[in-house]
């Protein structure tokens, strides 16, 4: 099952220093997540002034349960880097340049 994940970081003042902070962690992370298959796409959201605002990712996971359960332990997450999450199941038709169904 595919989930889009849309998530966007505080606004506080401190919000870019502790997403920069935090960003070794969060890539690491996304490492192991890789090693697994469970990431079809990922990237950060940029504001207009070109400073990272957010994240987007879309995960194969099969189940919500089990996207919950990997987000309990997202450094973004545990230490407050996004502030909002959004989460849709989605269908992507092209990926690597290839289209599926």
């Amino acid at each position: 099952m595919q989930f889009l994940i849309t998530a966007y970081d505080g606004t506080d003042n401190d919000a870019l220093s502790r997403r920069m902070r935090v960003r070794p962690s969060h890539l690491e992370n996304m490492r192991k997540v890789m090693e697994n298959n469970k990431i079809l796409c990922a990237g950060g959201i940029i504001s207009d002034e070109g400073k990272p605002v957010g994240s987007f990712l879309i995960m194969d996971f099969p189940s919500r349960e089990s996207l919950d359960k990997y987000l309990e332990t997202e450094p973004y997450v545990t230490e407050k880097v996004w502030e909002s999450i959004k989460i849709e199941t989605c269908n992507p038709v092209i990926l690597d340049n290839e289209m599926g169904e």
